[in-house]
């Protein structure tokens, strides 16, 4: 999320909202692929004995993936509700609540840091960045997954699904009517390359990113200066 779409506030109330149904929705929404691209963006950034954080943690399906990669993990959100819900699926994670944008640890504190599907809700875009940048130690690999949005024979569907069905599910589930928010947050978010050029800005070198579904994801990874 841009500056100016959704005061901090309103994004933390809206994640306590839809954390009953926010693992579900991501099964509904992905088709059931996001646990493979949770796996892949872990295994490109993550190397066992890491200290790794997964910023935005949600309910913590991407820390459990930073786990199992060999890492030792600290999830964090905002969310407390989301946090309840992490916390149900490993005690394994240090799980901690707290903001993005002013993260609670010091200077390189991480060898490895990964957001899936979080940085897009940041009312700060390029300050999110730069603590992501903060807390890793030189060399340290970032893995920012994320959804974009795709061209070519893809994006009429793109569009029917998510300015469409998505909502739709959302209002027929318990607290998911804040789903109908998530179009336009996909809707303001810089493409692959703005994002790859807003990491560069932010400290990051060796930026890359891939796509997933046709375009509907992308992976992007970096390394810390």
């Amino acid at each position: 999320m841009r500056a100016g779409t959704l005061p901090a506030d309103g994004v933390r109330a809206m994640f306590d909202r839809i954390a009953p149904v926010y693992d579900g929705m991501n099964r509904v929404m992905t088709a059931g692929l996001d646990g493979r691209w949770r796996a892949e963006t872990a295994a490109a950034v993550v190397r066992p004995g890491d200290r790794v954080l997964d910023s935005c943690c949600g309910t913590g399906d991407l820390a459990l993936a930073c786990l199992r990669a060999g890492g030792v993990v600290t999830g964090l959100d905002f969310s407390e509700r989301m946090l309840e819900r992490a916390r149900q699926k490993s005690s394994a994670v240090e799980w901690v609540q707290g903001d993005a944008l002013a993260l609670p640890f010091e200077d390189a504190s991480f060898d490895a840091a990964t957001v899936g599907f979080g940085v897009r809700n940041l009312a700060d875009l390029e300050g999110g960045l730069r603590e992501l940048r903060r807390v890793l130690r030189p060399g340290g690999r970032l893995g920012i997954l994320e959804i974009t949005q795709p061209r070519g024979l893809l994006a009429p569907f793109y569009r029917l699904w998510f300015d469409r069905v998505v909502p739709l599910l959302g209002r027929v589930l318990p607290g998911g009517s804040a789903y109908t928010y998530l179009p336009a947050s996909v809707r303001r978010f810089p493409g692959p390359e703005g994002l790859a050029e807003l990491l560069r800005t932010a400290g990051f070198e060796d930026v890359r990113y891939r796509r997933f579904a046709g375009g509907i994801v992308a992976l992007h990874t970096g390394v810390a200066k």
